[in-house]
């Protein structure tokens, strides 16, 4: 059954829904799911039939650019306000977010975030708090109160940095009824807060506020505030650029998922390139980004290599390696210095953002979204430090501050509400021949268990139409390539890196037959199939063991291969002794690469005919002709013959890749599942 979403239930509600739209469709007013907007207005209450002044505002979670009515909490604003009655104390202050739940109005909606006390205290109809670059660029500046003034006048009012929560409500509304002619404020270290009598005053305010930023610190800012190009740093041309970041990334994910599997997002824009090309970034990188919203998902600082573009690959990775466990020990001093015994425990000591000259950044996170969103929030810190260092200098909040935050129970518990990880997350599968039949099918069901998928296909109409059936680009990666050409099988394994960071699951299921007997069968025949699935599914092994290996997390090869292999049919002596040779193929490399913790398995379908690419392309009717039954009945043929009398469909060989790799399978390899409904004549001996 579709999903409809909730309409608005109140013409606040609708203004409020249009304004957050439009608010952050625009990056440059704030950054991904980054802050929220409220509005308040009357409606009927449904126990006295009576007005009753409400508030609704963006709840915990979402972003503002595809806020629905579901994300808003509604709130009674009689019940809000009087929190202020037995409020403990800025020392207790996070016992207010449950007390909001007291507050709410009516059935469903999100649960109130920490910033509602703002929406609710300040006495304006109409509220944003956002976070654009211009904006916290001024709060983040070492003279940010100065500058807020010289830049707005009494238009916008300073407020110190305080972390988010009840009192900065009461502080924001204090600043509200003590300033009548002031449109909003800048949150020191955090962001911006606006407000207006109308949701299009609000919505007008908070763009004056932002554009009026951005205008100031072009007018006064200095050329190159990140400092002069550093010489040997410059950008890699761009070919050159794609090939070092698909050859580091395997192996700088590796060392970022040592403590809990990551995936990859790369971002060679030129605002990264440029940055990591000036003499300034390495001092600026280790001060750390400062909004709350930035450091949460990028960490207190990123990790940054310290050579030039063009190190040779081994002194990179090695120094890599070496920096990485300067990482480590330094992130554990840091929780260190700053943990109490209330503190939850540590989550993870390795880096969520690499930054490597001439490159790039590498950006990492427990899915393809979470990663290429801390990267977006890296790029929003690198522009906050650019219009900081451009006006003044770069003056992030106190590292114990940011541990506070990062470390905040609120937080904690934020985390502990997210839904438990499907059994493939963080995995990336490369499925070859995925653009139709059984590749298209186990595509599919990695995909819907969580895994982010590289769907290969000799036919690219395929694989792309693949890719966008599970999600697009967060989800899934289309890849042209001949398994038959080493150059293509490498470029689909770089994209990989580059689109995820890897490769921890390869499916090799591309194939292709022609059913003739041994005196037709040419050696163009033979050579073409043995070229397709035996040197095919040997050339995608070895680049696949070459990114694992690297990458040192193991992993999964799985082989399509067929009951074929070990059942002696008709006229198939070029497919058979193919399939014979992937299915030894799996043994030979579960015995080579268990070292490295990747397992080798195949599976052995009966023919699967309905939504076969293989089938569809004559093999069909070959192998009708050679049963002697009409091409539309092969199917129920093949399970007449059957010990269950079922037909072999895609999604169940899907279901048996995903058996194997799902993670219960974890002491098996060298294993080939028959999937034939039970031919016995295949039976494995």
């Amino acid at each position: 059954m579709t999903e409809h979403p909730r309409r608005p239930e109140h013409p606040e509600q609708a203004a409020l829904l249009a304004r957050s739209h439009r608010l952050g469709a625009d990056p440059r007013n704030t950054n991904y799911a980054g802050g929220n907007t409220s509005a308040k207005g009357t409606a009927t209450d449904p126990v006295t039939g009576e007005g009753v002044e409400l508030m609704w505002v963006k709840g915990s979670g979402g972003d503002l650019g595809t806020l629905r009515p579901e994300g808003l909490a509604a709130l009674r604003l009689d019940r809000l306000r009087a929190l202020t009655g037995v409020y403990p104390g800025v020392k207790r202050e996070d016992e207010m977010v449950a007390a909001f739940d007291y507050c709410l109005h009516g059935k469903g909606g999100a649960a109130p975030s920490i910033d509602t006390a703002m929406h609710g205290l300040v006495g304006a109809a109409h509220v944003d708090h956002l976070h654009p670059d211009s904006g916290i660029a001024l709060a983040c500046a070492a003279d940010g109160e100065r500058l807020t003034r010289e830049c707005f006048g009494d238009a916008v009012v300073w407020v110190p940095w305080r972390r988010p929560g009840f009192q900065l409500g009461l502080d924001i509304a204090a600043v509200h009824e003590a300033h009548p002619e002031a449109i909003g404020c800048v949150l020191g270290g955090h962001g911006i807060t606006a407000w207006g009598a109308t949701s299009e005053e609000c919505e007008r305010n908070s763009l004056h506020l932002i554009r009026t930023a951005e205008r100031f610190l072009e007018a006064r800012g200095r050329a190159e505030p990140f400092g002069p190009v550093q010489e040997g740093y410059e950008p890699l041309p761009e070919a050159e650029r794609l090939e070092r970041a698909a050859a580091l990334l395997p192996l700088v994910r590796g060392l970022a998922s040592r403590d809990h599997a990551q995936v990859g997002h790369y971002d060679g824009s030129a605002a990264v390139l440029d940055f990591l090309s000036r003499a300034e970034h390495p001092r600026l990188a280790a001060l750390g980004t400062s909004c709350p919203d930035h450091f949460l998902r990028t960490k207190v600082r990123p990790l940054v290599l310290d050579l030039p573009s063009r190190a040779p690959l081994e002194e990179a990775a090695t120094r890599l390696e070496e920096l990485h466990e300067e990482y480590r020990s330094g992130y554990r001093a840091y929780y260190e210095r700053h943990a109490t015994e209330e503190s939850p425990p540590m989550r993870g000591a390795d880096p969520a953002i690499v930054l490597v000259p001439g490159v790039g950044m590498f950006s990492f996170g427990r899915d393809k979204q979470t990663a290429r969103v801390a990267g977006e929030f890296y790029l929003n810190a690198i522009q906050v430090m650019r219009g900081a260092e451009a006006v003044s200098s770069y003056s992030p909040i106190e590292e114990s501050e940011k541990f506070r935050i990062e470390y905040w129970d609120l937080e904690e518990a934020k985390l502990r509400r997210m839904p438990a990880p499907k059994p493939l997350a963080t995995r990336i599968a490369l499925v070859t021949g995925a653009g139709s039949g059984i590749g298209r099918a186990i595509a599919h069901r990695l995909a819907a268990e969580g895994a982010c998928v590289v769907a290969a296909d000799v036919n690219g109409r395929g694989a792309r139409e693949v890719a966008e059936e599970l999600g697009g680009p967060d989800r899934a990666v289309p890849v042209t390539v001949d398994v038959t050409s080493e150059e293509q099988i490498a470029a689909a394994f770089a994209e990989a890196a580059r689109a995820f960071g890897g490769v921890d699951l390869v499916v090799n299921n591309a194939g292709i037959s022609v059913s003739k007997p041994l005196a037709e069968t040419t050696a163009e025949d033979w050579d073409r199939q043995h070229g397709i699935m035996a040197r095919g599914s040997f050339l995608v092994s070895r680049e696949a063991a070459r990114v694992m290996r690297a990458q040192g997390m193991g992993g999964d090869l799985v082989y399509i291969s067929s009951k074929n292999g070990v059942f002696a049919g008709p006229n198939n002596v070029a497919y058979g002794a193919a399939k014979a040779d992937q299915a030894h193929q799996v043994r030979l490399l579960a015995a080579e690469l268990g070292e490295h913790g990747i397992r080798v398995n195949g599976v052995n379908p009966d023919g699967v005919v309905r939504g076969s690419g293989i089938f569809a392309g004559g093999w069909g009717a070959q192998r009708a002709a050679v049963y002697g039954v009409p091409e539309e009945e092969l199917g129920q043929f093949y399970a007449r013959r059957t010990l269950l009398k079922r037909e072999v469909l895609p999604e169940h060989v899907a279901n048996a890749v995903f058996a194997l790799t799902g993670g219960d399978l974890t002491h098996t390899t060298g294993l080939h599942i028959p999937v034939d409904a039970g031919v016995a004549a295949a039976f494995l001996r």
